[in-house]
């Protein structure tokens, strides 16, 4: 069922490998603790090439294309759900830099957020502005060349660890779209942000250890003029556009590997647990269980290959973009279910593996857009209105 080039399949066992060696033996430990990523893997992902996957030579990186990023994100998401995230906040910034990034802009920040070196977050959630992404009500006023921010955020995620956060603000009231900007905002790193300025607090989680999310909040942040994507205002919302369909499939190949884990325990486990004298796996209940589970992470796999291909082909995939994100995160919900129902009680318990899973795929349907908005943006597009 597989169709990948030769450098793909070389990809993606040295990404296996990797994700073999140095995640999955300490996923699960740093998990229970929750603990962030340790910076020891984080430098190796660096020396992988991960963070460069997509950007250009030019750059500094692979020019690899959207069939890498979902090979890598599978295999690196299987072994831990939060170490299969985490390039994708560099993979955005460096499209939106290389898209529409002033001169100056791409040869300050564009090399060392390829390599790795800063680490980027991404900060468009509000209160009142989730799926709603155009309701931004964050304040940016500009006054000799500085940008004072006030107002608040929600859910950025990998806030405390980043250099630098794209912060979606309003630079203008007159247009609910057009009067939205990007600026980059630059911290240093650590749990104390900026005070009074600038502060976060931690959004604790039930799932999805590894990287930390939190609310920030903007009292009179200052942000040079020249931090301002393109150096345009009101253009963010076209910006945020351009890169919404590699984030959609790239979070779908984020539930695959996920999905994937939680299968091939649940099939190990199946094997080897006994009752009525026999291994569970004999059981007709089971095998059909096991069976469908195989089928639909396929199904997804194989859908997210086409959305992908596409991509690379210069194609619009807005429609398969969501399509694929809808159906791989309800897909990883079931299928994690059903990996800790074949757990039995085993999987209730916190120590398992599979219950880490069920956790981490709480996330799938809300993230990067819930299941309800990806149903809406398909309908829209089947019935003509967009």
């Amino acid at each position: 069922m597989e169709d990948l080039s030769r450098d793909l399949l070389e990809l993606r066992a040295a990404t296996k490998q990797f994700a073999d060696t140095e995640v999955r033996p300490v996923a699960h430990t740093l998990h229970l603790k929750d603990e962030q990523i340790p910076d020891p893997m984080l430098a190796k992902m660096r020396e992988m090439g991960f963070f460069g996957l997509l950007s250009s030579p030019e750059h500094g990186g692979l020019g690899l294309g959207a069939m890498a990023v979902a090979v890598v994100t599978e295999e690196l998401s299987a072994a831990w759900f939060s170490v299969g995230a985490l390039p994708a906040r560099n993979w955005a910034l460096a499209v939106l830099l290389e898209k529409f990034g002033t001169p100056d802009q791409k040869e300050k920040w564009l090399p060392k957020i390829v390599s790795g070196e800063l680490q980027a977050a991404h900060s468009g959630t509000e209160p009142e502005a989730g799926s709603d992404a155009g309701n931004i009500k964050t304040m940016a006023y500009l006054k000799n060349g500085t940008y004072s921010i006030h107002g608040a955020k929600q859910w950025c995620t990998h806030a405390n660890r980043a250099d630098i956060i794209s912060t979606f603000v309003r630079t203008s009231k007159e247009s609910k779209h057009g009067g939205i900007s990007l600026l980059l905002v630059e911290k240093p790193r650590g749990e104390d942000f900026v005070p009074p300025k600038l502060t976060g607090a931690r959004l604790e989680t039930i799932g999805y250890h590894g990287m930390h999310s939190y609310q920030l909040f903007f009292d009179g942040y200052e942000v040079r003029q020249e931090n301002l994507l393109g150096g345009v205002e009101g253009k963010a919302f076209r910006q945020l556009m351009a890169v919404y369909e590699l984030a959609r499939m790239q979070f779908a190949f984020r539930c695959i590997g996920l999905a994937r884990e939680a299968y091939e325990h649940a099939v190990s486990y199946a094997q080897q647990r006994v009752q009525f004298g026999q291994p569970i796996a004999q059981f007709q209940a089971i095998r059909h269980k096991l069976a469908d589970m195989a089928t639909q992470i396929e199904a997804a796999r194989q859908l997210g290959y086409m959305v992908a291909r596409k991509m690379d082909a210069g194609l619009r995939v807005d429609l398969e973009a969501g399509m694929v994100k809808l159906f791989a995160s309800e897909m990883a919900h079931r299928v994690c279910h059903e990996a800790v129902q074949i757990h039995g009680g085993n999987g209730f318990a916190i120590e398992t593996p599979v219950n880490r899973f069920w956790r981490d795929s709480g996330l799938c349907t809300i993230g990067e857009g819930t299941s309800e908005i990806q149903r809406e943006v398909i309908a829209r597009r089947l019935l003509g209105e967009r």
